[in-house]
């Protein structure tokens, strides 16, 4: 699904007004990237006209957008910079130098940079905790998280937007997006890992001393395993999508259903297993796993992921809305939710390197939109 919320900042209040509010169904879009242009755009105008009308006619122009697609990934590149004062001491300049280093020393090849989180800094070779600015030293050092996806997938996806009406104030990975309304800063301190269950797609995010440390997305999700269900238990799509997300089979076995379910979820969770052996954090995390998105109420999850992960696991929720009854307490919406969250607070986005992105693109954009038109 594409979907839409529109925010209100109001004096005082820590969380905003939520003011309206959108959904449509994705066309034209596989694993995240585009496939059909204009069930794209059409999708993305659906999801913002219902949100328009549900705020009471407030026009939508810019957007903050989570993308998910299936080139998203980290890669760590680390930079250093020679202190230049006097008196040896960091100054902002000299940290932005070791970090622009970090990034001329990524090979990006057709990749492009949507965000960055520095890991750590050293100065003179010793490691340092907190912020190196003011500190004395004469060579400074950092390590960088780099969040980066397929340069023609980004672009095609900004041209939709553009065609949409919809001007992009900035971007971020749907997993991390969702991290600032299901994780708390305590999880991401002790370490934690956010998994994102979507139709196509499951991305995943580690979180230890407060930032992302690692990211992946596969191209599996959740209508894999309706498909398996359909066909194991030969019946259509659609009753095959409400069995993935009910505990009783009716006139089907419950036992056979489970073992389809099973297996496909085994699947995604050695992928991430996998992955966090990678980083060495497999059954390391102590504040476990946490499940989002449209594919997170399906049936078993929780059980077989403690199973087969060997971490605490538990479905998202939130208390972002107090005691009101709201479909936006489901978790699939928590990608978006915090996306209006973040926009409050700047330093979440690497914005700089994003408006280079953007720069890039302008200058190209009405050829390409062009070159997608059926």
């Amino acid at each position: 699904m594409t979907r839409v919320v529109m925010g209100e900042f109001l004096k005082g209040e820590k969380n905003p007004k939520i003011i309206g509010v959108g959904e449509s169904e994705t066309k034209g879009i596989r694993h995240g990237y585009v496939v059909n242009f204009n069930d794209a755009v059409n999708s993305v105008k659906n999801a913002v006209a219902m949100a328009e009308k549900s705020s009471g006619g407030i026009k939508i122009k810019k957007a903050f957008v989570a993308i998910n697609s299936t080139t998203l990934r980290s890669e760590i590149s680390s930079g250093s910079a020679t202190i230049t004062k006097a008196d040896m001491e960091v100054t902002n300049l000299d940290i932005k130098k070791a970090l622009e280093e970090s990034e001329t020393n990524l090979n990006l090849g057709n990749r492009k940079i949507i965000q960055s989180f520095p890991l750590s800094f050293k100065l003179d070779g010793k490691e340092i905790l907190g912020r190196p600015e003011g500190m004395h030293g004469s060579k400074l050092e950092v390590k960088n998280l780099f969040v980066t996806c397929s340069s023609q997938h980004l672009d095609d996806l900004l041209a939709v937007l553009a065609e949409a009406g919809v001007e992009t104030i900035d971007i971020t990975a749907a997993s991390i997006a969702g991290s600032y309304i299901a994780l708390s800063e305590k999880q991401k301190i002790v370490g934690s890992s956010l998994v994102n269950i979507g139709f196509e797609t499951v991305s995943f995010a580690v979180f230890e001393n407060g930032t992302p440390i690692y990211l992946h997305t596969f191209s599996i999700g959740s209508s894999d395993i309706t498909n398996d269900i359909a066909l194991g238990l030969k019946i259509p799509l659609e009753k095959a999508e409400i069995l993935k997300t009910r505990n009783d089979a009716e006139e089907f076995s419950k036992k056979k259903l489970d073992e389809i379910i099973e297996a496909r979820l085994s699947d995604i969770f050695e992928l991430i297993d996998n992955h966090l052996k990678k980083i060495k954090r497999n059954e390391l995390l102590p504040a476990g796993i946490v499940f989002i998105g449209g594919g997170s109420a399906i049936t078993k999850l929780e059980d077989l992921s403690k199973s087969i992960l060997k971490l605490p696991s538990k479905i998202g929720s939130t208390d972002f809305f107090g005691n009101v009854k709201t479909k936006l307490r489901d978790p699939a919406w928590y990608v978006v939710l915090g996306l209006v969250i973040s926009s409050k607070n700047s330093e979440n986005y690497n914005v700089g390197s994003f408006r280079g992105i953007l720069k890039d693109i302008k200058n190209s954009l009405k050829s390409m939109t062009k070159q997608l038109m059926p």
